[in-house]
């Protein structure tokens, strides 16, 4: 059994691996007793994950963190500077070749900040564009704007506000859509749309047209990116 940890911007997601089966587990009742290696996706600040590497330590599990590669299998990264695409967008990527085979794909990931990547039905990452996430930008506004305000009751909602909170939140929300809708529009493919983050499930129920959410893409990306690695 193999433990996965996504470590975002500001939470940290983990679970286990057995077989091709991933189960969110509560950092409070990881199995150690099976774990074999410990796999890490991470974004986020050290410290957040730093007890459980510890903990693999003390138990002699060896623990691989995940990096962004120019290729992957028939995978093939949009930077000509690899290194510099973050590794949870890569692992987005990397699940959806797997899981959507020789189809194309856009990828709506918004948690911290709002990332959007494109892949094609060749294997192809097209690149992508990174945006504030919601809260992001709700916050850089209000503290940058003398009468402009929020609240933490008002729904986002895709119309237009007719009150501050509204105004603001409904804006943000459009805002990303608008994104996603813009690439589209130039598209002449249907690809695949998969949402994915903390604010996923939100961006799925008002996307004007099909798509999926996926609460688990960066692990699957991370189970999918060991399977091509050699560790001695």
């Amino acid at each position: 059994m193999k433990l996965l940890v996504d470590v975002g911007n500001t939470a940290l997601k983990t679970a286990t691996l057995a077989g091709d089966v991933i189960t969110l587990v509560n950092e409070a009742d990881i199995p150690w007793s099976e774990i074999e290696e410990v796999l890490i996706a991470q974004v986020g600040k050290g410290e957040l994950v730093a007890p459980l590497i510890a903990r693999a330590q003390q138990l002699a599990i060896p623990h691989y963190q995940a990096k962004t590669s120019a290729t992957l299998g028939g995978l093939t990264c949009a930077y000509p500077q690899f290194e510099n695409l973050g590794i949870d967008r890569w692992l987005t990527v990397v699940a959806c070749y797997h899981l959507y085979p020789q189809q194309s794909c856009v990828i709506l990931d918004c948690g911290t900040a709002s990332k959007i990547d494109v892949l094609n039905k060749a294997g192809q990452h097209l690149g992508g564009w990174i945006l504030p996430g919601l809260d992001m930008m709700i916050s850089s506004l209000v503290s940058n704007t003398q009468k402009v305000f929020s609240d933490d009751t008002s729904l986002f909602l895709p119309e237009l506000g007719t009150n501050t909170p509204n105004a603001v939140k409904n804006g943000a929300l459009v805002a990303t859509l608008g994104a996603l809708e813009y690439y589209l529009s130039q598209s002449d493919d249907t690809p695949v749309i998969v949402c994915a983050g903390g604010y996923g499930e939100l961006m799925q129920q008002h996307l004007a047209r099909p798509s999926t959410y996926n609460d688990i893409l960066v692990l699957q990306g991370l189970m999918y990116w060991r399977k091509y690695q050699q560790f001695a």
